[in-house]
């Protein structure tokens, strides 16, 4: 397996296939680099050089019990555009990975990057404060602790058969192979780096990291996500990065880099190419 080793020791697993300019993919929360199948493939064949990595304590990056935090999972992805030698490089995250292409950009700068991606991503700010009354009560997550503490196998199997892909809504036609996709990248990981990211994931303020941008960004978020709710995350991205380009899409649930992959690596394509707009789809 391709690895590095960052300073504290831990063991961070990567992909890293073809040639051309790099696309750098950051994973979603319990997950693994597992989850960007549909668009590693996609971007492979039309020519760019992509990589993904398991974070800290998940997929087949070493279990550590510590540095479950922001800070470390973007010192982490620095460490690993560093080892890679990366220029011009894309950085697409999705959920808690477009926390991490967020910190990483505001700790470790631009001079690697050319464009960011923020896709169903948990900035500004997930958690409700006084600053923040659109978030969710701080009670949401600290339930989802207690579900991984007692029980995550059942707690997994029941937000990637519902809400995470919008499989509980009226009408939707749920595959079973993704259920148990996720599921398996979930139970892959570490249940410390798991528990802890909760945390790092819904209590990190990324207001001040937005507005370091001075890349292209663009922000892609369904305004039916459930796990990260439109209202208080995309628009609000938007606003804070400088020249940001929001692209809402009507209906699309918070994995729609998977069930809608074919409308996402189109519009993916086509800012990468610098074509995108901020027309709704």
């Amino acid at each position: 397996m391709s690895t590095i080793t960052v300073k504290d020791g831990t063991e961070i697993y990567y992909k890293d296939w073809g040639s051309g300019q790099p696309i750098v993919f950051s994973h979603g929360w319990p997950l693994s680099a597992d989850d960007w199948d549909a668009q590693m493939m996609f971007f492979l064949k039309r020519g760019y050089r992509v990589i993904a990595h398991d974070r800290r304590g998940h997929g087949r990056s070493s279990q550590t019990a510590d540095g479950h935090d922001m800070d470390h999972y973007a010192d982490d992805l620095a460490a690993l555009t560093a080892h890679l030698d990366l220029k011009s490089a894309i950085h697409v995250g999705h959920s808690t990975g477009g926390g991490e292409v967020t910190r990483y950009i505001a700790r470790h700068g631009e001079s690697r990057v050319a464009k960011a991606v923020l896709i169903s991503s948990v900035p500004p700010l997930m958690v409700k404060t006084p600053a923040n009354p659109g978030g969710l009560p701080k009670e949401v997550f600290d339930g989802f602790q207690a579900q991984v503490a007692s029980n995550r196998a059942q707690f997994y199997l029941d937000l990637a058969s519902g809400p995470f892909y919008g499989y509980n809504r009226p009408g939707a036609k749920a595959s079973q192979g993704v259920i148990e996709n996720w599921w398996r990248q979930g139970m892959m990981g570490g249940i410390k780096a798991h528990y802890d990211g909760i945390v790092a994931f819904s209590q990190t303020d990324f207001t001040e990291d937005l507005k370091k941008f001075s890349v292209p960004t663009l922000v892609m978020h369904g305004d039916d996500d459930q796990i990260v709710p439109y209202a208080d995350s995309g628009p609000l991205s938007a606003k804070l990065v400088k020249g940001a380009v929001l692209k809402t899409y009507k209906g699309f649930p918070h994995g729609m880099p998977t069930t809608n992959a074919d409308q996402i690596n189109s519009d993916l394509l086509a800012f990468f190419k610098g074509a995108a707009t901020a027309a709704s789809s």
